[in-house]
């Protein structure tokens, strides 16, 4: 039984409703579009590129650049999920990046519904953080430990919805843990007083309370347990279901993206290799590196 079969076996047999349940780009199959023919796609990325200086010498000149992202297209429909998978240091992380403003692109276009978002001074590109928000690896580094729960719930609520007052947003807040599945009787804990999970839930909890409309989920349950993972990414996809959210879904575990994706996009050293639907890179994969990941899939 393969890794993956073990995570939907999991998934399947949970009872509450939040866990019930690199050869070169010319020989992959490559197709920029992940939306269907004649709607206009939320996000539209076309030849991204970010290259980072290496500095050396007694001068610290710039010697050369990493091409961390080098020339890469995709679209992410509305209400879609499409993964993005590949191994550490493959650029996936950085694409998750850019597209919040965290790491400013090299060169290319980013389009948030066909307005241009990665040339936007900081002040214009505000209202869209709102909009798009990102799930962060490590679930415990992501979270201020000087925070309580309600403060660190409250903090973009402050920030976006300033007309708020504490008692609106303490409300909130607790409707958001509520709504992953947590006791609104938490808010006064502080992030060590939590498991993995639950940290990772306060996490996604934190995304959604400026409601966006679009969600980077950067590798959200690689640093934990099987059997959480499960219950992890059965709640993002109840998530989805209920609140209508498109997630750009990162990973390296090609079986959790399979399970998850309606589309997937497979990089390599910055480039991206294949593109296809979940099914049919997961049945027939083209490219030499997607067969590899796939072969790397662990099995029982």
């Amino acid at each position: 039984m393969s890794a993956f079969h073990l995570k939907v076996l999991i998934m399947h047999n949970t009872s509450n409703s939040y866990s019930s349940a690199m050869a070169g780009p010319e020989t992959g199959r490559i197709s920029i579009s992940s939306s269907p023919e004649g709607i206009k796609p939320l996000l539209e990325v076309k030849n991204l590129k970010v290259y980072f200086p290496v500095h050396g010498g007694l001068l610290r000149r710039i010697r050369g650049y990493v091409h961390a992202v080098d020339d890469v297209s995709f679209n992410v429909s509305s209400g879609s999920t499409v993964g993005l998978v590949g191994e550490s240091g493959s650029g996936k992380t950085t694409i998750g990046r850019c597209l919040v403003r965290l790491i400013r692109p090299t060169a290319g276009s980013i389009r948030y519904l066909g307005v241009e978002t990665g040339s936007l001074s900081k002040k214009t590109f505000f209202p869209y953080r709102k909009k798009i928000q990102m799930i962060f690896q490590d679930p415990f580094n992501s979270l201020n430990p000087r925070m309580s729960v309600e403060q660190i719930l409250g903090e973009p609520l402050s920030i976006h919805f300033p007309q708020m007052n504490i008692e609106q947003r303490r409300d909130r807040a607790a409707g958001l843990l509520r709504q992953v599945g947590l006791d609104p009787d938490h808010l006064r804990r502080y992030p060590h007083q939590f498991s993995g999970g639950q940290r990772q839930r306060i996490g996604i909890a934190r995304a959604l309370a400026v409601e966006p409309e679009f969600i980077i989920c950067d590798e959200p349950v690689s640093a934990l347990d099987v059997s959480v993972q499960a219950t992890i990414i059965n709640l993002l996809q109840d998530l989805q279901e209920e609140l209508g959210l498109t997630y750009l879904f990162i990973a390296h575990d090609l079986a959790i993206v399979e399970h998850i994706s309606n589309y997937v996009l497979v990089m390599n050293q910055g480039k991206i290799v294949e593109q296809a639907s979940a099914e049919d890179i997961y049945r027939s994969p083209q490219h030499p590196y997607t067969i590899k990941l796939l072969e790397a899939v662990p099995r029982l």
